[in-house]
C-alpha cells in the first residue's frame, strides 16, 4: 500500500489530498480543513485514513517502486515534490469522478423521495374526498 497525502491553499479554504494505491488500484479522498491545518491536525487525519470515503478504485497496471539509495538524489526528489503546487491531474480527475457518482446517487435519492411524498399527498387527498362524500 502506499499512501501520499498533499495539502494546499485553495481559495477561501485549506484541503489535503490522499492518493492512495493498493495492489494497482487507484483511489483519492479530499478533506477540506478549513484553516491552516497544525501538525496535530495532520497526525489525527493520518491515523483516522480509514474512516475516510476514498472514490472508485481506478485500474493503473503494474509499476514497479522506485529505490532511492543516493540521498542527493532523495532530496532532489523530495525538494522537487516540495516545490510541485496542487494536486496531480490523475487525482483531480479520481475526485471529480467520486464527486460526480455522489451527485447522481443523491439526485436517484431526492427523486424517489419526492416521488413518495407526492403519492403521499395524493392519498391523503383520495381519502379526504372519500370521507366527505361518505355519508351522502
Amino acid at each position: 500500500m502506499n499512501i501520499k497525502l498533499t495539502v494546499f491553499f485553495e481559495e477561501p479554504f485549506w484541503v489535503g489530498v490522499f492518493e492512495r494505491i493498493i495492489e494497482g488500484e487507484y483511489s483519492t479522498s479530499k478533506y477540506v480543513f478549513g484553516a491552516e491545518p497544525k501538525n496535530q491536525e495532520i497526525l489525527d487525519l493520518v491515523i483516522s485514513i480509514h474512516k475516510l470515503p476514498f472514490s472508485k478504485p481506478i485500474s493503473m497496471g503494474k509499476a514497479r517502486p522506485v529505490k532511492l539509495n543516493n540521498p542527493k538524489r532523495m532530496q532532489r526528489a523530495i525538494s522537487r515534490e516540495m516545490s510541485r503546487r496542487g494536486i496531480s491531474t490523475k487525482a483531480q480527475e479520481s475526485i471529480k469522478a467520486h464527486y460526480l457518482s455522489t451527485k447522481q446517487q443523491n439526485k436517484e435519492l431526492v427523486k424517489i423521495k419526492n416521488e413518495a411524498m407526492e403519492n403521499r399527498k395524493f392519498e391523503l387527498k383520495q381519502q379526504k374526498k372519500r370521507e366527505k362524500h361518505r355519508g351522502h
